[in-house]
This record gives structure tokens, C-alpha cells and sequence, in this order.
């Protein structure tokens, strides 16, 4: 087991069961018990868990939104292989806004190596993009970042969407249903995802299935403003048969 793979599979166990014994984890990963002991402190300090004597605990509440450092341990194949798929759907030369959150920041490691226009609306994707030059057109919106989680809101943000027209927004999803559309946690969140599909001529949306047949607390939109979602293989067939009728493509990757 790769130490991406075992930390990925401490941090799921973490989060569900609330907490686990660095015994328990030796057992269940393989791994020898000081090794664990160096993955829960690496988790530590990225915030992904709260180290304890013997072990550790989550962090997360019931209901919250679970913290970009525990979601980029979270199902890192799928989302790579929607980024691939999202990345796939778009031409050499289009103009691209790309949202904020753990999928997208799969697209942008693949959008950086094609000569398109991207404009990313968190700061992790724009540090990636800035650390290694491509061929990619990096365009900085402004705004400000949400502690923690580094996606770019605000007055600032709103403006440099209203201000430029885009080929395609690449949209992350926090919920999405046939009848109550895409959804967010969190209100500005939500409203720069709206100015984000107004500013563009398409919109896909990169989400894996567990987030179909949810609904999160902002709204942002009707599912009839969505062109395509990328998806996988887990995500529920009704759902899937809704959003079809109602008139998204749906591709699975």
C-alpha cells in the first residue's frame, strides 16, 4: 500500500468511525506502528485530524462541510479520472474558468499542460499553475480566499467574472439533484458558481457520485443550466435518469 493510498484509507476510517487507536490502524493497514504514528502526524498537521494520545479523533462536526485538506485524501482516482474526462471535453484555445475545490484542482494539473486560457478561482490551482509554466494562459481573478479551504469570493471575484466571457466553466459540486439543481455550502460560494455558468457559453460540471441526489444549504442553480456532468460509476441511476431528461449529458468516467 502506497503512503498516499494508506493515509487516504486512515483518514476515511478517522472521519467515520470518529477516531481509531494507532493499534487499529497498524492491523488494518499492514503498516508497522511507528509508521502509522508518522501518518497521523503528517494528517495533523494539514488538518485533516486532531492527533491523541494512543491514536486520533476527527475534526468534523456533523453537518460541515468537510475541510479541503480531508477532502483531497478522499477518492483520488475517481476525481482523476474525471479531471481526465473533463479535460478531454475541452479544445486546444478555449477560454476556461475553473472553480474551486479537490476535482477541479485535478483538472487544472492537466490543464496546465494544454495551450488553453484558464482562469482558477481558487489559490491552490493558481499556485500550480504559476509553479510550473506551460503552455497555459494563466488569467488571476481577485477576490478573497475562504480560510482554509482557499477558494477565491467576494465583490472583487464577482467583478472578474462579469467582466470576461469564457468557452467553458468547469463547476465543482457539493450537491446536485434533478429538483432541487446545484447546490453549495456556502452562500458566496454559491453565488460565484452563478456568476461563474452566467460568464460562460457551456458548463460542466466534475463531480464524483456521491454527491448526486444531495442537496447542500445555497442554491445556485436549476440543473437545466448544465451542459454536462462528468461523473462515476457510483453515482445513482434514477438520479443519473433525471438529470438526463431534464436535459444534462451525462458521461461517466
Amino acid at each position: 500500500m502506497s503512503n498516499a493510498d494508506r493515509q487516504g484509507l486512515i483518514t476515511k476510517v478517522v472521519r467515520d468511525s470518529g477516531g481509531a487507536t494507532v493499534q487499529q490502524l497498524a492491523e488494518l493497514t499492514g503498516a508497522s506502528e511507528m509508521t502509522i504514528r508518522r501518518d497521523l502526524d503528517t494528517l495533523a498537521a494539514q488538518g485533516v485530524l486532531e492527533r491523541v494520545r494512543g491514536g486520533a479523533r476527527s475534526l468534523l462536526l456533523r453537518g460541515e462541510e468537510p475541510p479541503f485538506a480531508l477532502r483531497a485524501h478522499e477518492a483520488v482516482d475517481t476525481k482523476r479520472r474525471i479531471a481526465a474526462k473533463v479535460s478531454a471535453l475541452i479544445a486546444d484555445g478555449e477560454s476556461v474558468l475553473l472553480d474551486s475545490g479537490t476535482t477541479c484542482l485535478e483538472v487544472a494539473r492537466l490543464l496546465r499542460e494544454r495551450p488553453v486560457t484558464v482562469m482558477p478561482l481558487s489559490l491552490q490551482a493558481i499556485q500550480l499553475f504559476g509553479a510550473a509554466p506551460g503552455p497555459a494562459t494563466l488569467v488571476v481573478p481577485g477576490g478573497q480566499p475562504r480560510a482554509a479551504e482557499g477558494a477565491l469570493t467576494g465583490p472583487l471575484t464577482l467583478a472578474s467574472l462579469a467582466a470576461l466571457r469564457f468557452d467553458t466553466a468547469v463547476i465543482g459540486c457539493c450537491g446536485l439533484s434533478a429538483i432541487d439543481g446545484l447546490t453549495a455550502y456556502d452562500l458566496d460560494d454559491a453565488a460565484v458558481k452563478k456568476a461563474g455558468i452566467a460568464s460562460a457559453r457551456r458548463t460542466l460540471v466534475a463531480s464524483d457520485g456521491s454527491k448526486l441526489g444531495r442537496t447542500a444549504f445555497a442554491h445556485v442553480g436549476p440543473s437545466t443550466l448544465l451542459h454536462t456532468l462528468v461523473t462515476d460509476d457510483t453515482a445513482p441511476a434514477d438520479e443519473v435518469a433525471a438529470l438526463v431528461d431534464a436535459g444534462t449529458i451525462v458521461t461517466t468516467a
